[in-house]
């Protein structure tokens, strides 16, 4: 499914016990949260709080990773995404390796790891995909209100929702046309991106650090160490 529509999804990802505690680690961190910043805006949570390499390293998420790029394999980035009930904001359509082609090269062979913190459904804003998207690069335009500022005109009719239960994954291709709409409903949705390519890719900037997470170099990058 992955080769073909550009994502897929698991059941689990991480064992229960280690699921539970990210997701209680998750909370303090929301918890401490300045006054007025946004939850859904917990980018690179990793380079502050150096706890959450113990799940971003985890053995069965690299074996799931592993088992669509290979045994080399690099740490990119993640991302809490955690949309509020009642005034969770939109993410519009888009390709990620679109904002990450000046980051890494080829930024499309980068694949995320969508994890559900809470369950993820139509009715709170879960991800949508656009499957078989991924074959192609699309151009991107203007738009507001959103985390993006750029997005991609999508035939919505080929959209699929993909709901998701609490401690389940999907997982897409940096090339995948995705979006989320908000939030309106009366739960949260929350979910962690743990975001990965194979070690060919190389690294652009040298402001962007990333981590040897598995296996060996093969594009001359060079690796934070993990904390």
């Amino acid at each position: 499914m992955f080769q073909t529509d550009g994502y897929e999804t698991h059941p689990g990802v991480l064992a229960p016990s280690r699921f539970e505690a990210l997701a209680a680690h998750f909370e303090t961190g929301l918890a401490a949260l300045p006054e007025g910043r946004r939850p859904e805006h917990m980018d690179r949570p990793h380079l502050t709080d150096p706890a959450l390499f113990e799940w971003l390293l985890d053995p069965g998420v690299l074996d799931l990773v592993e088992s669509l790029i290979g045994p080399d394999i690099a740490l990119f980035s993640s991302h809490f995404i955690c949309k509020p009930a009642g005034d969770g904001k939109p993410v519009p359509w888009h390709q990620d390796a679109h904002f990450w082609r000046d980051t890494i090269a080829p930024a499309g062979d980068a694949i995320t790891v969508w994890l559900a913190i809470d369950p993820s459904t139509a009715e709170n804003g879960c991800l949508r995909v656009v499957p078989g998207s991924h074959l192609a690069p699309v151009e991107h335009t203007g738009t507001a209100d959103a985390f993006f500022t750029r997005e991609t005109a999508v035939d919505e009719s080929r959209a699929v929702d993909v709901e998701l239960e609490r401690g389940a994954c999907s997982v897409h291709s940096a090339m995948l046309v995705h979006g989320s709409p908000p939030n309106r409903s009366t739960t949260r949705r929350c979910g962690y991106t743990m975001r990965y390519m194979p070690t060919t890719v190389r690294l652009l900037s040298e402001r962007h650090a990333i981590y040897l997470a598995r296996g060996r170099d093969r594009a001359g990058n060079a690796y934070a160490p993990v904390p």
